[in-house]
């Protein structure tokens, strides 16, 4: 049985402010015994304006909210999934990064998101997240953390089943799926496309997500979610910032898997035919 924490936050134009409510929930997450804490995608700033949040990027090796996080995880000797940062890419770009750092302050993972957010709403929304940021190349997986084998996604990769499924069959345990979903998009699909991928890969899955209405005018959905194998929400923390606990048992991966053994059943799928 391994404990892990999420963490529900509401993160805004200010990185140091960001760092303070990172490192917070890093000792929070310690002291109820967690052995490795998940955090919200864009961690560290969620700012529309793009020119003020220029102003705010660095490089990985130069970024505070990160360097807090090793700091505070080694400290604590707790894990950290860090859901993702914004850190410059080097080529004019952003990536929106997760990293994996252990409990002795190291990056044991770095993992781009893949799939970037365009999107108009009905709501008037707009969304065009490859004008700033450029997508990551392919799936990623650390060993050797508490919760096992773990998969890295970011938010909208949960809408593209075929990267769960590598993940799954790359023998992950646990898929971790940091967001910022928005109020629209999470009403209508977040519970559902969650407990679906936990369902296909036959894993554990883990959401920490924003919530809430944050510093540059956006409100996203919350509810970060932790899902069983069978696709069993063993936890929803709602609409409220903070610091939550889950116990998750790996063997109820085998158990599940044992039931419909639907991985061992795929077959390679050629090109759809038009008759």
């Amino acid at each position: 049985m391994s404990r892990i924490a999420l963490f529900q936050s509401t993160t805004g134009v200010d990185p140091e402010a960001s760092a303070r409510a990172l490192t917070d929930a890093i000792g929070k997450a310690a002291a109820g015994g967690a052995e490795i804490l998940f955090t919200p995608e864009m961690s560290g700033l969620l700012d529309r304006d793009s020119e003020r949040a220029a102003k705010n990027l660095r490089p990985e090796d130069e970024d505070p909210v990160l360097a807090a996080v090793r700091d505070a995880a080694r400290q604590h000797h707790i894990w950290v999934d860090l859901g993702s940062l914004a850190v410059l890419a080097g080529d004019d770009k952003v990536a929106n990064r997760a990293f994996v750092i252990d409990r002795e302050g190291q990056v044991r993972a770095r993992y781009d998101k893949m799939h970037l957010f365009d999107v108009d709403l009905p709501t008037g929304e707009s969304w065009r997240e490859s004008n700033t940021y450029s997508p990551g190349q392919g799936a990623v997986l650390v060993n050797g953390t508490p919760v096992g084998k773990l998969g890295l996604t970011i938010c909208y990769d949960l809408r593209f089943p075929m990267l769960f499924a590598r993940i799954a069959e790359a023998d992950a345990d646990v898929i971790s799926v940091p967001a910022a979903f928005t109020v629209p998009t999470g009403k209508a699909h977040w519970h559902v496309l969650l407990r679906a991928r936990a369902i296909e890969a036959g894993l554990f899955v883990v959401a920490a997500a924003q919530v809430g209405r944050h510093e540059d005018g956006r409100q996203t959905f919350g509810h970060s979610l932790v899902v069983d194998p069978w696709g069993e929400v063993l936890l929803d923390m709602g609409e409220e910032p903070g610091v939550a606990f889950a116990d998750i048992d790996l063997k109820r991966i085998s158990d599940v898997r044992s039931r419909i053994p639907a991985l061992t059943h795929r077959r390679p799928i050629p090109e759809a035919v038009t008759q």
